[in-house]
């Protein structure tokens, strides 16, 4: 070998071992192929990743959508109050210093409808605003008025009278002239904003854009819940004359909510799944699923709630057919689309890049840890709630364990399109407390739930407190007392999201004062 072969050689060995992992040095004669035009690139399998947010409109209607923003905090305000008392009366050694069981009624009463019914539907209010047009805005701000002062009455009603609180499902009641007229107001206010979601609504687009299939997808909730207040209508033209028969109280409330309640539930499951595509997307975890075929899950929904008016022509009101046909559509016709969802996203989640150190999303516009906190956390407890409803065995307190698990879920995902809002709607970033909140609410209400179905599977009776749950053993007892120290944390985490909210709100007002 001549000095200079030996000389190029090492050469070439040194560059070869400068040259960094997995990349070809060009000067190098092992890798001519680097330059050869006719070579075929190599293939790789990637998943494809599609982008789901909605812009935030400026004038009149971000002003509506603040409305709609206002009226569901203040309803979470209001539940967690009532819900301190509710836990209170449920959990052994301080129920004996509450008024009594009455007094855990009328509590219950006001806390589900805050919690769901207000909270769930003002957010929804958020929503179709959002994505709707700018006509018809006098209407909306007619159906924000009347649900506000419906919402308000039904809030205070309790302070001003005796009422006798009747628990049916899906809305129970105060069977109190005041709280009832509260309701309707609700229910007047609520039909006008879904006739302009309806009448007005987000254009979808030809070539589906992430941002049109959920138009897409809240115009389906729109139509859900018109739906559902139609059911309500027929269902009590049907017991117009009930009272006269005898069926008053439970049963006659019971009937009357039964089609609307599930209907309803589509509605719920609509606006959560909008919320975790807008979740994933915003913290760049893009699902792998193309906005046909979500469309395609959406639409499952939507024409499942078309059999309502099927069922109400083929059966009575209160028969037993209806009523199992209803737990049907309830449980096949809303479920179908979200398994689908929930496959894509820990898909999406587990293939999204790293955060940044301060927790912002690699795009840099909102932190990233909060909003997935209350994505896991929203999927998580849905789940769970799913899983219980298998182990449901009479009217036990594993019932309210199940639509717990599945009423937060939809709870969450709603808590972290309004943490991902606050920013666009003009307030400041939340805060610190915004990234362990969704998991400390969602913890509790894991403990809360572990609870009930622990008790429940010791028969304890739902929708009791006090003496009346008869907990017999120390079993009974230590479970009912998990569901109670639950629930505590569970509204400590919830009330913790009102103070971010409102954190948020105060910090841009003192931010814009100090630019004046």
């Amino acid at each position: 070998m001549s000095r200079g072969r030996a000389h190029g050689t090492a050469t070439d060995a040194m560059r070869a071992a400068a040259a960094p992992r997995g990349v070809i040095d060009p000067a190098t004669p092992q890798s001519p192929r680097a330059f050869d035009p006719t070579a075929q690139p190599r293939r790789t399998f990637a998943w494809p990743a599609h982008r789901y947010e909605l812009a935030v409109p400026a004038g009149e209607r971000r002003v509506l959508a603040l409305s709609w923003l206002a009226l569901a905090t203040a309803a979470l305000i209001g539940s967690g109050l009532f819900a301190l008392l509710l836990v209170g009366a449920r959990t052994p050694g301080v129920n004996a210093l509450l008024p009594g069981v009455d007094f855990f009624h009328v509590a219950l009463v006001v806390h589900v409808d805050l919690s769901v019914l207000v909270w769930f539907l003002a957010m929804a209010g958020v929503l179709w605003t959002l994505a709707g047009s700018e006509r018809w805005l006098a209407l909306g701000w007619c159906g924000f008025t009347l649900s506000a002062l419906g919402a308000a009455v039904m809030t205070l009603a309790p302070f001003f009278g005796a009422a006798a609180p009747v628990m049916s499902n899906y809305v129970p009641v105060l069977d109190d002239a005041r709280f009832l007229f509260g309701l309707a107001l609700f229910g007047a206010g609520l039909a006008l904003t879904t006739l302009r979601a309806l009448a007005v609504p987000g254009r979808v687009g030809l070539a589906l854009p992430g941002a049109g299939v959920l138009r897409f997808g809240l115009n389906a909730a729109a139509v859900a819940t018109a739906l559902a207040l139609g059911a309500l209508l027929w269902s009590a033209l049907a017991l117009r004359h009930g009272a006269a028969a005898g069926l008053v109280g439970k049963p006659y409330y019971e009937l009357l909510f039964w089609g609307a309640g599930h209907v309803v539930q589509f509605t719920w499951t609509l606006l959560m799944l909008v919320g975790w595509l807008w979740l994933a997307t915003r913290i760049e975890a893009p699902l792998p699923l193309s906005p046909r075929v979500v469309l395609l899950l959406f639409g499952v929904a939507l024409v499942s709630v078309f059999a309502t008016p099927l069922i109400y022509l083929a059966f009575d009101v209160g028969s037993v057919e209806q009523q199992r046909l209803f737990t049907w559509l309830m449980r096949f016709g809303g479920g179908l689309a979200i398994v689908p969802i929930v496959l894509a996203l820990a898909v999406a989640l587990w293939r999204a890049p790293p955060r940044a150190p301060d927790g912002r999303a690699p795009g840099g516009a909102a932190d990233a840890r909060a909003l997935r906190a209350c994505l896991l956390a929203s999927m998580a407890l849905f789940c769970v709630g799913g899983v219980i409803g298998f182990l449901i065995r009479g009217s036990d307190v594993r019932v309210p364990a199940h639509y717990h698990g599945a009423i937060v879920g939809v709870t969450l995902a709603l808590m972290g399109v309004t943490y991902a809002l606050l920013p666009a709607l003009g307030f400041a970033r939340p805060g610190a407390i915004a990234r362990w909140q969704p998991l400390l609410y969602g913890a509790g209400q894991l403990m809360h739930i572990v609870g009930l179905v622990w008790s429940g599977g010791y028969g304890v009776q739902r929708k009791v407190a006090g003496a009346g749950q008869v907990l017999r053993t120390p079993q009974e007892v230590a479970g009912m007392g998990l569901m109670g120290l639950g629930g505590l944390v569970a509204i400590i985490g919830g009330l913790l999201f009102v103070v971010v909210v409102l954190q948020s709100v105060q910090r841009a007002r003192r931010a814009r004062a100090a630019a004046r």
